[in-house]
């Protein structure tokens, strides 16, 4: 490492930079995290977080990934109230059981669902017990533990790498989709997902219908603060702004599911955008002024699936390289 006062500088607040930042932290080097935006109004924010893969490759890789991040999960959840991560059952349609990778024996409970757990018109289903994250309460309990590992978080915007690879000789960029600009990938596109907060009528556990090649999906998710409703997975589109048409339509599909949510009263509109490609990105580059950059980004509607991962094959990289 160089004789820098900031040994690792992290670009990006999400998910995925956090949990970068909190890996080097607690393995004993200085981070300084930098972050357009606050952690609480972040992309990662918005997130159902049900730990599962969805819209993100190579499968190979992204199998080890999310065993990794399993392993911390099932950790975390331990203490919920403090961490926001609860292990949940619940359904997840269409998915045949022969299909899902190595990390599925680290899943309790998973099996084939009977025919008799089935809502009706869904032909094929798993059961499984797997993490979901209370993504608010979740985000503030990293930010905490960064913080006590010794690492700061700070309000700070670049408009490319050569700005933090002038402070560090190790930068991580965990931007998300704002690696379009800062790294010039035209690889990188929004898909745009909109979900609905409701008053819980007494649900208790989730649904998935990802409905493969579709905009529209449908999955319910009882969090503490109500029931996500979902969703939408709209390719290239930026619209930050709720749909009431679509924010209904969502309403109506989770209620075939369960038809006690057709009157629960709403409590909240949500819209983010995923930060997709057609690979993840994960590599370390050298930058025209002669630092280095690792790219951690591109993870899709899994960055909470795969984000522990991820982090530690990143901050390896960026101690090797540094």
């Amino acid at each position: 490492m160089s004789g820098t006062d900031t040994e690792v500088i992290v670009v990006g607040g999400g998910i995925i930079g956090l949990t970068t930042a909190v890996v080097l932290a607690e393995g004993g080097h200085r981070v300084a995290l930098w972050t357009r935006d606050p952690v609480a109004r972040t992309t990662s924010a918005v997130a159902g977080a049900l730990v599962w893969p969805y819209r993100i490759e190579p499968a190979r890789q992204v199998g080890a990934w999310l065993e990794e991040s399993l392993r911390h999960y099932v950790q975390l959840a331990r203490t919920p109230d403090r961490t926001g991560v609860r292990i949940v059952a619940g359904l997840m349609t269409d998915t045949p059981l022969a299909g899902l990778g190595s990390w599925a024996s680290r899943v309790p409970e998973l099996r084939e669902a009977r025919t008799d757990e089935l809502p009706g018109g869904v032909a094929q289903g798993l059961r499984a017990a797997v993490p979901l994250i209370d993504m608010p309460v979740y985000l503030r309990y990293l930010k905490t533990r960064l913080r006590t590992a010794g690492g700061t978080v700070e309000r700070r915007s670049v408009t490319g790498f050569a700005e933090p690879a002038a402070e560090s000789s190790a930068v991580i960029d965990c931007t998300g989709l704002g690696a379009r600009e800062l790294a010039g990938d035209a690889s990188l596109y929004p898909v745009r997902g909109q979900v609905v907060i409701v008053e819980n009528p007494g649900i208790d556990e989730w649904f998935v219908a990802a409905g493969a090649g579709s905009s529209a999906m449908t999955y319910l998710m009882p969090q503490p603060y109500g029931v996500l409703l979902g969703g939408t997975a709209s390719d290239h589109s930026w619209d930050l702004s709720p749909d009431p048409a679509e924010a209904e339509a969502i309403v109506a599909r989770c209620a075939r599911i369960r038809p006690e949510l057709a009157g629960a009263r709403v409590l909240e509109h949500r819209v983010g955008l995923r930060p997709a490609r057609p690979r993840v990105r994960l590599e370390a580059e050298r930058l025209p002024g002669g630092g280095r950059v690792v790219h951690n980004y591109g993870h899709g509607g899994a960055g909470v699936t795969v984000a522990w991962g991820c982090a530690v094959a990143a901050a390896g990289l960026a101690v090797a390289t540094a």
